[in-house]
């Protein structure tokens, strides 16, 4: 007779994050005054196995949807919208990494099977570079000297790997953007703490300092001429933004829902419930279009076209949330401006979501000209 073989039983990643936002719910309003970074929440993050969740259960991971993580990031956000966003910056770089796997058979497996192994946390530079990419390479015997000043680096303090990129000036080429992963806690690396800003200041998002690192040539895992588009930013573009834009959903949905404690008590008011209705217009918008990033991230397929619909719904979920929680304050009234309530806090926080690439007017022209057919290179 044969065995049965047990299956393995699926993460209820919800319900996690419902435990890990109820757990540092207390902590954001600290981090928040006291500029300093989501200890408890990435601690909690860790104990649940969250930083290889994208990662395929045949690597050691816990084989998660995006879709699922996204989720899960979002409830995380209506608590701490810090915690969320750094996490979501660890998360899109595996999810990357996984799909590349999938889909292009790319070697990245062997980082897949270290995340879930040693339980690294991954940093990512790309908010700073884009296209253009920053720093310098310096080729020498074996590999090259990186010198570079990478900002917006969200998890640094405890972060282990960085993806990153620098431009080379070849001989034969030009400038060239090398992209590659770094220790950070190699020689030549340091942190630099100058996260002291207007909103989510628990993400840790400090500037990594890089002073003739040395970068082997195995490290380099692609290359690209400086300033063009890339199929690697095609495919960061599908996948990454929905990833992210979790963070900004759920400080959205925390703000709203504070609003509605505050003024459940109060009498029928035809303005009330007007300035209420506008806020679920706008919450929708944001739900809708997030929805649809999140299809992009898990059935696209990357190129022009889909990165500039990725790019569309990154600018209406942006926009949308900022919305919600501008009227969240305006519903709740003048008990929104005392930080008690949260509120306050969430109106900083959402002010992030304005600055992630590609801002609203380089979106409008890459859309643009996806549609009309021209270069979208060109300058």
């Amino acid at each position: 007779m044969l065995a049965l073989v047990e299956k393995p039983m699926t993460t209820n990643w919800k319900a996690k994050a419902e435990e890990i936002a109820a757990r540092i719910a207390e902590h954001a309003a600290t981090h928040d005054a006291d500029d300093s970074f989501v200890t408890e929440g990435f601690a909690a993050l860790d104990e649940a196995d969250f930083f290889a969740a994208l990662v395929p259960e045949e690597f050691g991971g816990g084989g998660a949807k995006i879709s699922e993580v996204a989720d899960a990031l979002k409830i995380i956000g209506a608590a701490c919208g810090s915690t969320a966003l750094a996490a979501s910056m660890h998360s899109h770089i595996v999810a990357l990494a996984a799909w590349r796997f999938k889909h292009q058979a790319a070697p990245t497996d062997g980082l897949l099977k270290r995340v879930a192994a040693e339980r690294l946390r991954l940093v990512s530079s790309g908010g700073s570079d884009w296209l253009k990419s920053a720093g310098t390479m310096e080729k020498v015997e074996g590999g090259y000297r990186l010198t570079a000043r990478k900002a917006f680096a969200s998890g640094s303090p405890t972060g282990d790997l960085m993806s990153t990129s620098a431009v080379y000036d070849d001989p034969a080429d030009g400038p060239t953007v090398l992209h590659f992963f770094v220790p950070l806690k190699g020689e030549g690396v340091s942190i630099e703490p100058t996260w002291r800003t207007l909103g989510m200041r628990g993400t840790g998002s400090d500037d990594v300092v890089f002073d003739r690192a040395f970068i082997p040539d195995a490290a380099i895992a692609g290359k690209r001429p400086q300033s063009q588009w890339h199929m690697l930013f095609h495919m960061i573009s599908m996948i990454a933004f929905g990833i992210i834009y979790s963070a900004y959903l759920g400080v959205a949905e925390g703000a709203r829902n504070r609003a509605l404690e505050i003024i459940k008590k109060r009498p029928v008011d035809p303005i009330l419930a007007q300035l209420v209705g506008e806020m679920e217009n706008r919450l929708l918008v944001a739900k809708l279009a997030h929805r649809r990033m999140i299809e992009i991230a898990e059935t696209g397929t990357p190129g022009p076209e889909t990165t500039s619909e990725a790019m569309q719904c990154r600018t209406l979920v942006g926009q949308a949330c900022i919305d919600t929680v501008t009227k969240a304050m305006e519903v709740a009234g003048g008990a929104a401006f005392y930080r008690k309530t949260g509120l306050e806090r969430a109106f900083r926080d959402i002010q992030a979501a304005r600055f992630h690439p590609m801002q609203e007017k380089q979106q409008l022209d890459l859309t643009g000209r996806t549609v009309l057919g021209w270069p979208i290179d060109a300058n």
